[in-house]
This record gives C-alpha cells, structure tokens and sequence, in this order.
C-alpha cells in the first residue's frame, strides 16, 4: 500500500513538472500580442515587491504580494486608435473574495501594458452591493524579460 501511494504522489509530482515546462516567458508587448493573435492561452503574474506603488500621490513601499491571472478578454489599441500616444493593451478581472480587514469585497485589477513595456496596475476594493471604492493603489512596473528587474511576467501556456 505505502508503495502504490508513495507512486501516485511521484507521478502527481512528474505532472507538475510538465505543466511547468510547458510553460514559456513572454518578455515584451509584441511577443504577447502574437501569442494572442495565434489564440494562445497567457497568464500574468505581478510580483508586486517589484513594482512602484503610488497610494494618494505618494511613493509608498509596495507589498511582498504576488497575483496573477488568465488573460481572457483584453482590448489591444494601436497608436492614435484612441487618441493614444502608444499603442497598448488593457486587461481587468474582478473576483469576490473574503479580505481578513474588508469582509466580503469585489478584488478589482486592471493591467495596461505599453509598446514600451512600461505598466500600470489599478488596484482597487469595491463593496459587492454598492460598488464604492473601499481601497485603491496604482502600481507602475515593466514587463519582466529576464534581463530588467520588472515586476510584471508574462507566460504562454502550452
């Protein structure tokens, strides 16, 4: 019995071995928009120790927290598409989750990534009944590739 457990838990170790070598790093914006285009599956992951936080107009130290999601839906807007200087793509997610401080709280992150690699995440708490922002942080980094110390990391899944 210890031998057919200990061997379910091996394999079980093997497969998480593999979906993390079928992984790969995007390391810049068009690198993830052709990804996109093709219809692949990409995820973001902020390591937000890495990131400049900006909470009311101040530089403040930012949290040893890491997040991430699945890029689902985004919108990709080319220079001067909306009157933007560059061209960038914007993402957002928001979950209910249970905070130890807020209760019960819509968790709200929007991503916005430039041609230049430059990002800006919008953080913000929302009450699940009147949407009133109980808390928000805005935090600049770069899209992590390999060589720069950004906070943003960007993987195609396989």
């Amino acid at each position: 019995m210890k031998t057919k457990v200990a061997g379910l838990f091996l394999l079980g170790l093997g497969a998480v071995a593999v979906s993390y070598a079928e992984t790969s790093q995007l390391k810049s914006l068009p690198e993830l928009m052709a990804a996109l285009n093709a219809g692949a599956s990409v995820r973001l992951v902020v390591h937000y120790a890495k990131c400049r936080l900006v909470d009311e107009g101040k530089e403040v130290p930012a949290p040893d927290a890491v997040g991430g999601m699945g890029l689902g839906t985004f919108e990709y807007f080319a220079r001067q598409a909306v009157r933007n200087e560059k061209a960038y793509l914007s993402a957002s997610q928001a979950v209910l989750i249970g905070h130890p401080r807020y209760g019960f709280i819509i968790d709200y992150a929007k991503f916005s990534i430039n041609e230049d690699d430059e990002v800006k995440i919008t953080v913000q708490y929302l009450a699940p009944q009147t949407y009133e922002v109980k808390m928000e942080e805005t935090f600049f980094t770069r899209v992590n590739d390999g060589r720069n110390d950004g906070g943003l990391f960007l993987f195609l899944e396989r």
